[in-house]
């Protein structure tokens, strides 16, 4: 049987059809799926279907399994979808825009939902352990006056240490930013860093 790889693709965007990280995503994909014909794509937009976790969610989070309700069971249900969206992929696209120095809400309550002790991470004696192990993350933040690294950059760190949280450690940063300085140039520079990331004989 020949082995498929299997995409998740995140889009955390609130617009549908104008979207820079979203085209990024798309011509990152078409590189993708061009290194591996016949690839699984799991697709997930943020924009649809997420729910903040409330009192309700936490109380069914911190219940034992084997003692949940059919409510809690349901309560938990867009998260344990979420979740074994990621343990199925071997490879996983997120896309993002800076929203005031950060993220979209959406990805922070997609965040939320998928980081759960005893699930995606457990506390040890030596302090926690990420149990999502042997995924590789593309990260593609687009901004439009923020510099990467800078001091009011509050995206690429932060997501690098989500994901290095729950076990995900090879992770790459592709860059558009500053969009709004020079459009043309900062999507150029992206093109650039995806096509150095993967070219047509190397290994993804």
């Amino acid at each position: 049987m020949n082995f498929k790889k299997h995409f998740l693709r995140i889009d955390a965007s609130a617009s549908v059809n104008t979207s820079n990280s979203k085209k990024l995503g798309d011509q990152l994909m078409g590189k993708l799926e061009a290194l591996h014909p016949g690839a699984i794509v799991q697709q997930r937009d943020l924009n649809q279907g997420m729910s903040f976790i409330d009192e309700s969610w936490v109380t069914a989070n911190f219940t034992p399994v084997d003692q949940r309700s059919e409510e809690q069971q349901q309560r938990l249900a867009l998260s344990d979808e979420l979740i074994d969206e990621i343990r199925q992929a071997d490879h996983i696209v997120l896309t993002t825009p800076m929203y005031n120095f950060g993220i979209p809400a959406t990805l922070k309550t997609w965040i939320d939902l998928v980081c759960r002790a005893g699930v995606t991470f457990q506390y040890t004696a030596d302090g926690p352990v990420g149990l999502i192990k042997g995924k590789r993350i593309d990260i593609i933040i687009t901004t439009g006056g923020v510099p990467l690294q800078s001091p009011v950059d509050f995206v690429s760190d932060y997501l690098k240490q989500v994901f290095r949280f729950i076990g995900i450690e090879d992770i790459n940063i592709i860059a558009a930013d500053q969009m709004n300085v020079d459009a043309d140039a900062s999507y150029q520079n992206a093109l650039d860093q995806i096509e150095q990331s993967y070219q047509l004989n190397s290994a993804a």
